[in-house]
């Protein structure tokens, strides 16, 4: 194989994919071809893993920062339970790049691991978030509260839970939907 394609082939493909996919432009991943790494020079794949591992690292900050702002925003534990139950689904999209069956078994392993190892590390913030309240002489109970919703809602869950089509699911860090507010 040469290598040559007219259009930019499978790597301008993923390299496109990944620039619409990283800046929440519509980006749908079903249509991506399968990568070998034995098609490319060892540079070549270096600066694809590196676009792969940019993007994904984009998704997640950006998936954080909101994830953040929505919990800040909630008024009771209900509506804070339901911020982390709903920013899970941004999370199924981020690990379904990572174990993307294009891409050669062994990168989806370790970029699956790098990801499971960031929503394991946001779930631990968290909590310590919670341990610096009590120190900052919140309500023991408030914060045990929070930490039961937290822990019922666990982000880690999305490990070993399946994305569903549920209509109150969304991705935080998607951009934001129309809304048509009644005068």
């Amino acid at each position: 194989m040469t290598g040559l394609w007219g259009d930019g082939g499978p790597y301008q493909a993923w390299v496109g994919f990944l620039r619409r996919w990283a800046a929440l432009e519509p980006a749908d991943p079903a249509g991506l071809p399968d990568l070998r790494e034995e098609q490319y020079d060892g540079d070549t794949w270096v600066r694809l893993t590196e676009h792969l591992t940019s993007a994904l690292n984009t998704r997640l900050v950006t998936w954080a920062e909101h994830l953040v702002r929505a919990l800040n925003g909630t008024r009771d534990e209900f509506s804070w339970g339901r911020e982390l139950a709903q920013a899970r689904t941004g999370l199924h999209a981020v690990r379904a790049l990572a174990g993307h069956p294009g891409l050669p078994e062994s990168l989806r392993g370790r970029l699956t691991e790098l990801v499971d190892g960031q929503i394991t590390e946001v779930q631990a913030q968290l909590e310590r978030n919670l341990d610096a309240e009590i120190r900052r002489g919140t309500d023991p109970r408030f914060v045990e509260r929070r930490r039961r919703t937290l822990r019922d809602n666990d982000l880690t869950a999305t490990f070993t839970v399946r994305p569903t089509r549920e209509t109150w699911s969304y991705d935080p860090a998607a951009p934001p939907r129309r809304r048509i507010v009644p005068e």
